[in-house]
Parts: C-alpha cells; sequence; structure tokens
C-alpha cells in the first residue's frame, strides 16, 4: 500500500496542543487510538509539508 493507494474507510482526526507543550495529532479509526506528539519546530515542519502537498495537488491536471 502506497500514498496513491485509495481505500473505503474513515477516520477522526484531531489536532491540538498537549497540557506538556507539545501538538499532537489524534487518529481514531475503527477502534484503533493513534496519539502522534510532536515539538512545535516539528509540527511546523509538518504543517510545511502539507502546504507543499496541497500546493502540488492543485499543479495536477485532471
Amino acid at each position: 500500500m502506497g500514498i496513491n493507494t485509495e481505500r473505503d474507510m474513515e477516520a477522526n482526526l484531531q489536532i491540538g496542543p498537549t497540557d506538556k507543550g507539545m501538538v499532537r495529532l489524534f487518529i481514531e479509526a475503527h477502534g484503533l487510538e493513534v496519539p502522534m506528539d510532536f515539538d512545535p519546530d516539528e509540527a511546523e515542519e509538518i504543517a510545511e509539508e502539507i502546504l507543499a502537498a496541497a500546493k502540488a495537488a492543485r499543479s495536477i491536471k485532471r
């Protein structure tokens, strides 16, 4: 399975700060919970990657 493999699956994504000063991405799907904590600098790097991917996706002709 790769980034281009489509799946018919629903998931819930929550993003927010923790009480320890981290940024948490919390994913829940089919009873599985995946909390991922990042320090603020790592979170900003991830945000930049998401923005770059969105820009690249816009440039793909359909």
